[in-house]
């Protein structure tokens, strides 16, 4: 299985890391990256583990902060759509492919 993360997603992922470093500590930054790395690691052991969310999008939410992952799962390849605020702008991914 491969793991494909859209440059859109990735760019989410560090713009959070780098609030939460700024505003709070580099510690907490790092432990948002290490959250999305574990959370991408089980998508990738279980790629059904996400919930269905809108349309063929599946969402996998992350413990401690208030993101999820948005992805798409095939039989090859987990591709991650967005790295997702649960309250800012809701569903602006859905237009990427």
């Amino acid at each position: 299985m491969k793991l494909v993360i859209e440059q859109a997603a990735l760019a989410e992922l560090q713009a959070a890391a780098a609030f939460y470093s700024e505003k709070a500590s580099a510690e907490l930054g790092l432990a948002l990256v290490a959250e999305f790395e574990r959370g991408a690691n089980l998508l990738l052991a279980n790629p059904l583990i996400g919930t269905p969310f809108r349309g063929t999008s599946r969402r996998y939410v992350l413990r401690r902060f208030p993101y999820s992952i948005i992805y798409r799962a095939t039989a090859n390849e987990i591709q991650i759509v967005a790295v997702a605020h649960h309250r800012r702008r809701p569903g602006y991914w859905t237009k990427r492919k």
